[in-house]
């Protein structure tokens, strides 16, 4: 048994820091969303929707958000025309928490762990307040390819993101990163 264990050791250490890291990092989240009440929209959500909003804003397009729905979302107005309703999904947390736990079970130095998760974090969360406003953009233009876009083309794009973003960690700066001599 012990010579299986050292075999298997470095799998078994990824396994237990990244299941040990996400089921922390999903109990705290849930802790925080419990903050709220069912029919409430989360802080998170809502700054979602409001760095959305002045993105779109930025390129001088028509957009407003209504918060005033009773069922805990948020309706984005493209143009005057009801395009998305932001919910707690849309707000890249989930994604964020597996993209920091994958970091974490492949460790390396603690000061460029930190600042990876930090800098990836906000790369992950910019490229989603710009999925959002892309997804509005071409659904308001492409209305019969909505399902394409929200379910296909977006989320195939930012978790390749996510998963480059993973690669560079494993091959740069991990404690696995082969050292060049």
């Amino acid at each position: 048994m012990r010579k299986y264990f050292t075999l298997y050791k470095p799998f078994l250490l990824f396994l237990a820091k990244f299941f040990l890291t996400y089921i922390f990092l999903a109990f705290a989240y849930q802790l925080f969303l419990n903050r709220f009440e069912y029919h409430e929209t989360d802080s998170i959500t809502r700054i979602v929707a409001q760095h959305t909003q002045q993105f779109l804003q930025f390129f001088n397009a028509d957009v407003a958000l209504d918060e005033t729905t009773a069922d805990g979302y948020i309706k984005l107005f493209y143009n005057h025309t009801y395009i998305a309703r932001l919910i707690e999904g849309c707000n890249a947390v989930s994604i964020l928490i597996l993209f920091v736990s994958f970091i974490v079970s492949f460790s390396g130095k603690l000061k460029t762990t930190f600042f990876f998760i930090l800098g990836g974090s906000l790369f992950i969360y910019l490229l989603n307040v710009v999925r959002i406003a892309l997804l509005c953009v071409l659904i308001y233009n492409f209305p019969a390819q909505e399902s394409m876009l929200h379910g296909v083309f977006f989320p195939l794009f930012i978790y390749g993101v996510v998963f480059l973003l993973w690669v560079i960690w494993v091959n740069k700066y991990s404690l696995y990163a082969k050292k060049s001599t």
